[in-house]
């Protein structure tokens, strides 16, 4: 995730790494290259120009600290600005009322359907035992009723939709009355998107608004579509009264200008943010961590409670001192890998760690994880405890026993080495209370 934008960054901090001081020199040339990097990340050039000029009047009246190297300085301000730009809080969604109501808004492709059902999911996980329920209320594009209900399924989430029916009104009409029967707690309304904002679509989204009552209304914002995501933003701001923004598209987005800007001319908050198609790949939109990952500094925000969600205290204290005392097996690895694929694939966790350009030549990818699982499975118990050498006899053996080459076998064993190492140097890491990959501790 906008790898292009972190790399840019990244050579920016870099050019300041030599200096012993900050000039009003190199001051200027970083924020120039601060400034090109986000305007061809599609950031709204109003915006950049308010961005950079308060990291320049930081940069100039600050008093460096012994120690602290210029280009760290400088780097804190970069993330420090973003933070603020983006809201520094997270914000989440609040009701008084049940059953609540919620609105999702936005332009056709947007990823609206797909959001209801991520964020009933969201709701009921973390809500107190909510019973969401998501009301099919686009009736404009052709197969959406049937991809809601199919998605809500898939989840395990209520849907409600009135088969023939034209009028998205009438069903919230008929939604409203039937969550008192069945105990709806949150209703999400799924609306019509358009190619572009019309009079249409306006009206219509403020007759559902009056009939709904929302006590939240969220725009969804394709982060892949930049300014035009922006702009559109903004014209529905003024025409109804939204209360925060979703992001969609993050995972494969390379133009971060949506994450900069869209809280800015809304005047709403980033409130959630869909990163994967997995229904799990929500989460809340956390300015500190969307700053980290921009700056290419990881996130470990959200990696420490994906493994809150699935790793014991216990697991996690017994790992930090096997990967600090370099007592970690491939039997381990075996044990942790088929858990942690409850959290996702291993390359997006992987993404979250800080220091993952350290991994270049380390392969993360799922299908070369599975083998590196049938390669540990055709070892014998000692081997798998790394009590004995693996030497070329045995490697051939365990290579025709998983079915793989002699040199997949020598090069998982290699990665194996290079993961371990760069754990174990993690572990002196006091900002980090788990890691994944083998690895998780507190």
């Amino acid at each position: 995730m906008f790898s292009s934008l972190s790399d840019k960054f990244f050579s920016v901090f870099s050019k300041l790494a030599g200096k012993k001081t900050l000039t009003p020199e190199n001051i200027q040339e970083a924020v120039n290259d601060v400034r090109l990097a986000l305007l061809e990340a599609d950031a709204q050039y109003g915006i950049v120009k308010k961005f950079i000029k308060g990291v320049k009047e930081k940069a100039a009246g600050l008093e460096l600290i012994k120690n602290v190297k210029p280009a760290e300085q400088f780097a804190k301000i970069v993330h420090d600005e973003l933070v603020s730009l983006m809201g520094s809080e997270e914000e989440g969604i609040h009701f008084k009322k049940r059953p609540a109501s919620l609105m999702l808004a936005g332009l056709q492709g947007a990823g609206k359907t797909t959001s209801a059902v991520k964020l009933a999911l969201y709701a009921k996980k973390k809500g107190s035992h909510l019973n969401p329920c998501v009301v099919a209320c686009d009736l404009q594009r052709p197969g959406a009723v049937d991809q809601l209900e199919t998605l809500a399924s898939e989840g395990g989430v209520s849907s409600f939709s009135v088969p023939g029916m034209k009028d998205p009104r009438e069903v919230a009409k008929r939604a409203l009355a039937a969550a008192k029967i069945e105990k709806w707690d949150l209703l999400i309304f799924d609306t019509a998107g358009r190619l572009h904002v019309d009079d249409e679509l306006m009206q219509e989204l403020s007759d559902m608004q009056a009939i709904t009552q929302p006590e939240e209304i969220l725009y969804v914002a394709n982060a892949a579509l930049g300014q035009d995501a922006v702009r559109s933003a903004h014209l529905f701001s003024e025409q109804i009264e939204l209360t925060g923004t979703i992001l969609t598209m993050l995972d494969g987005s390379q133009r971060a200008g949506a994450s900069l800007s869209i809280r800015e001319v809304t005047g709403k908050p980033l409130k959630f943010e869909s990163v994967g198609e997995r229904p799990e790949d929500f989460q809340l939109f956390n300015p500190t961590s969307m700053a980290d990952r921009i700056l290419g500094m990881g996130d470990t925000i959200n990696l420490v409670r994906k493994a809150e969600e699935h790793i014991k205290e216990e697991d996690a204290k017994a790992l930090e001192e096997k990967m600090r005392t370099a007592s970690f097996t491939f039997e381990d690895f075996l044990t942790q890998s088929k858990m942690i694929k409850k959290m996702g694939s291993m390359k997006s966790l992987f993404s979250m760690m800080p220091g993952f350009s350290a991994l270049k030549n380390v392969d993360v990818d799922d299908k070369e994880i599975k083998k590196f699982e049938a390669i540990i499975l055709s070892m014998t118990f000692k081997e798998r405890k790394m009590k004995c050498e693996l030497s070329i006899t045995r490697r051939k053996r365990i290579a025709r026993g998983s079915g793989t080459t002699f040199d997949e076998v020598n090069k998982m064993i290699k990665s194996f080495k290079k993961m371990k190492e760069l754990f174990k140097n993690f572990s002196g890491n006091k900002s980090l209370k788990k890691m994944v990959g083998g690895l998780l501790w507190r």
